[in-house]
């Protein structure tokens, strides 16, 4: 008697794992299996183990880690670290980075969700894409869905699948699907979150990740939007907390809320306006009409806006992965970035 299907989620951040779990949850028939982002070989485990590596989702002491472990642990899920257990018989393997793609699951189909949005595509990405050197030497997400390694590659928007595509990513692999956490964002507006009608800034993590920013001048310019109105602060998962709770004390004394944990998403829909640097939740202001702030420019974000779907993205891509393992036709949702711009534009 053949076995159940086995699935391998290979997660990073909180949100990562978050969205991978929710298309597990719509594959019942399947038995699935998490671990954390790795890197291939015996060196890279050694970083990742050693602490070398724990300002990134490969650290296995890391912010990143912590979170995800957390969530794991309270849902109950497989883990299997690095997929070492049933390495050969994962049939398939659901990514949300291609930045580095594991070679290890031979017999598995490859099968990339994207996380939120990308980080700008800076000088130094350029080149190493140019080059075709390794994708993780741009150290940011600006080279993530590019690899056109994967089998299928899930798009937040049509904005997104253009951008993939233009970096070299196959069209026919790409299916705009929209991305769970980002794709209902009303749903955020039933809450008991107990503040409201608050400025809210959520910062980066660019100086955790060997960026230059001068945090002082931003929340002075935060200081200048809010135009005395109160400030919230939600701090980056991966930042160290005391300094930044010390620059926000600096330019906001007492009266700024600072938080590291809790539901953005809640947060967001009771703010009157949100500040932003690069980060993916601007885009939940946005669907919930905030008025918003972000160091990418608004027109680029109102192009690659995640599509609303009432929440159904995790099982749209469970329906097309489905459709692949027993080689039939989905029926829900377009095929791939040509066939979207054709539906979308009779």
């Amino acid at each position: 008697m053949q076995g159940r299907t086995k699935i391998l989620h290979v997660v990073g951040s909180l949100n990562q794992t978050q969205q991978l779990y929710q298309i597990a949850r719509e594959m019942p028939e399947c038995d699935h299996y998490f671990t954390q982002f790795f890197g291939e070989g015996a060196v890279w485990k050694w970083m990742a183990e050693g602490g070398i590596l724990d300002w990134t989702i490969l650290g296995t002491g890391s912010a990143f880690r912590r979170e995800q472990s957390d969530f794991l642990d309270q849902t109950g899920v497989r883990y299997d670290y690095r997929g070492s257990f049933y390495r050969d018989e994962y049939a398939v393997v659901f990514l949300c980075t291609d930045i580095m793609v594991l070679k290890r699951f031979s017999n598995a189909k490859l099968v990339f969700v994207q996380e939120g949005m990308t980080d700008p595509l800076n000088a130094q990405a350029k080149i190493i894409h140019k080059l075709g050197l390794p994708r993780w030497l741009a150290g940011n997400t600006a080279l993530n869905g590019c690899s056109n390694q994967c089998d299928l590659y899930f798009a937040a928007s049509e904005g997104y699948a253009r951008y993939f595509e233009s970096m070299g990513t196959d069209p026919s692999k790409i299916h705009v699907t929209g991305i769970p956490n980002f794709d209902h964002a009303e749903s955020f507006l039933t809450n008991d979150f107990p503040h409201r009608d608050y400025v809210l800034v959520c910062t980066s993590d660019i100086r955790e990740v060997g960026g230059k920013e001068n945090r002082i001048a931003f929340l002075k310019n935060c200081k200048r939007i809010a135009e005395g109105r109160r400030i919230m602060v939600k701090l980056h998962p991966n930042e160290k907390t005391d300094r930044a709770r010390d620059e926000v004390n600096r330019v906001f004394g007492e009266d700024a809320l600072v938080l590291q944990k809790g539901n953005t998403g809640h947060m967001i829909a009771n703010c009157a306006e949100l500040i932003t640097q690069y980060s993916s939740v601007v885009y939940i202001g946005m669907a919930l009409e905030k008025r918003v702030h972000s160091l990418f420019p608004m027109d680029l974000l109102k192009e690659r806006m995640p599509v609303q779907n009432g929440g159904t993205s995790a099982a749209r891509i469970a329906e097309r992965v489905r459709a692949i393992l027993k080689r039939v036709e989905p029926s829900c949702f377009p095929e791939t970035v040509s066939s979207f711009r054709r539906a979308t534009a009779s």
